[in-house]
């Protein structure tokens, strides 16, 4: 059906808003803009952009971050709220230094920005990642006019359907015709818009890796040689205090006021403490390249267990106790999300790993959100299996399994259960890994549970999801890897995810 569309829809100047509080970022990027034929308006904050936008609606905003008054993340988060606006694409121009901590990038994607470019500004980048994005909207519009074509073709079919009693059954065959073509462009759409996401997510995280892997080296390096260099002191110390026991006064007197045999102990700890920090940022860097191997075309042999892992790591942000505000108590604080590993011995399973990992962090957001404002106990299960029985209909037990399940009291609190996996006689002519995720949030009806995996379906608040998370989901596990995902759950009670992986 893409190939019906005019991507070259127009002869128009394209219409950009460049919002900064530099004059020279101003002047540099307009000149660049306006020589390569587009047409350029200039804000030199948030509040004169969002007066601007009250008249004009530009095909492309570039946003600066750190400005006076309205900085960037509060204009592009009232952008996505405004009706007229919300679907503007905005690049955030930012200083190296402002998105170096990976909270603020996925803030700035959170609010809904389509990219980022860093300071200092590169200009080939600048009208490469402009073009890139208008492209895409363009792309967007058209697919939106086509669809809205169609829903119209398919009411006048409706319409005719009724007065056309004879050509009942050849009106009945074009509409659902209309219908599937209708499905397809949903797909194609949302295939581009993810495709798009994950592009830049994975040129996102590369960048981080590398930034932060430099300077970890030179400390992890550092560290040993501060040890040894605090050993040889203290020896020297030590050595000083058994040849000259009866130190000068202000010797004694400057010990005592430091407190030396506190402060060697306290320093050896303080050194154990940073090594156990690097090892910890290593570790997140790891599951962050790891989880974004988003290239990786090639069916490879995994660990299942480890991109769980993985996922959890960079989701630990989002499982500490929060803030709850009630009309009766005020505000609360929720309790830290337990999250409760019940895993079975598995085989290797040979999947596309990233695309698996994705689904883990689609499932694994959808239940911290089920979760958020939670004030009671917050708990969510995972559990792995080998299914032996795959003619057989998984289990709908909305109780997850909870035998030997220990919480504990940390921010992240983690429970695992080894098992090693029941066997018998026969030979199944297909295995399937089995993975279960649940929560005991407050469940779905049965209405919901008919479109979750639907494009472009949520029940979240606008500007809060795109509803494509569970499509993906669905066309990774089942097109992608011949397996099947399914829900069960009810309203007042838990909500489990099961996706069954065939063991190839």
């Amino acid at each position: 059906m893409l190939s019906h569309l005019d991507i070259n829809n127009s002869t128009k100047k394209a219409e950009i808003l460049l919002v900064d509080d530099t004059s020279a970022n101003l002047k540099l990027v307009s000149d660049l803009l306006e020589e390569s034929g587009f047409e350029v308006r200039i804000a030199k904050n948030g509040i004169q952009a969002l007066k601007i936008l009250e008249r004009v609606l530009p095909d492309l905003i570039l946003l600066d971050v750190m400005m006076p008054e309205m900085d960037g993340f509060e204009t592009c988060r009232r952008l996505k709220a405004w009706e007229k606006t919300k679907d503007i694409p905005v690049i955030f121009m930012t200083a190296i230094a402002d998105f170096a901590n990976p909270e603020n990038k996925v803030k700035g994607f959170t609010l809904g920005a389509v990219d980022y470019i860093t300071k200092p500004i590169q200009l080939e980048e600048v009208l490469a990642r402009v073009k890139t994005h208008l492209h895409l909207r363009s792309l967007t519009k058209q697919l939106q006019e086509h669809n809205e074509r169609l829903q119209e073709e398919i009411a006048e079919r409706q319409k005719a359907e009724k007065a056309l009693q004879q050509s009942e059954a050849r009106e009945r065959e074009k509409a659902q015709a209309l219908e599937l073509a209708l499905n397809q462009l949903k797909h194609t759409q949302a295939q581009l818009i993810q495709t798009e996401k994950m592009s830049s997510l994975g040129r996102m995280v590369a960048g981080f890796a590398h930034e932060i892997n430099n300077p970890l080296s030179f400390i992890r390096g550092n560290l040993n040689f501060a040890m040894e260099y605090f050993q040889n002191q203290n020896r020297l110390i030590e050595l000083y205090q058994q040849v000259f026991p009866n130190s000068r006064p202000e010797i004694q007197h400057f010990t005592e006021e430091v407190d030396l045999e506190f402060m060697v102990k306290d320093y050896s700890k303080l050194m154990h403490s940073m090594q156990v920090g690097v090892q910890r940022i290593e570790q997140i860097v790891l599951a962050l390249k790891s989880f974004s191997r988003l290239d990786e075309a090639e069916l490879k042999s995994v660990d299942i267990h480890e991109g769980i892992d993985n996922t959890l790591l960079m989701l630990q942000h989002r499982l500490r106790a929060e803030g709850v505000s009630t009309a009766s108590n005020g505000s609360l604080m929720s309790p830290a999300i337990q999250v409760i590993k019940d895993y079975s011995q598995l085989p290797q399973v040979t999947c596309y790993a990233s695309q698996l990992n994705q689904v883990f962090m689609n499932l694994l957001n959808n239940a911290i959100d089920a979760l958020e404002n939670q004030p009671s106990e917050r708990v969510i299960t995972i559990s792995t299996s080998v299914d032996t029985h795959p003619l057989l209909a998984v289990s709908s037990n909305n109780q997850p399994k909870t035998n030997h399940q220990q919480p504990t009291t940390n921010n992240q609190q983690l429970t695992t259960n080894n098992q090693q996996p029941t066997t018998n006689n026969q030979q199944p002519t297909t295995n399937y890994v089995v993975i279960r995720i649940a929560d005991n949030g407050c469940g779905m009806s049965e209405e919901v549970q008919q479109k979750i995996f639907d494009p472009f379906f949520t029940t979240k608040p606008i500007g809060s999801g795109t509803g494509l998370g569970l499509s993906i989901s669905h066309q990774i596990v089942v097109e992608n890897h011949k397996g099947k995902i399914s829900c069960v759950s009810a309203p007042g009670k838990e909500t489990e995810f099961i996706v069954k992986i065939p063991i190839i």
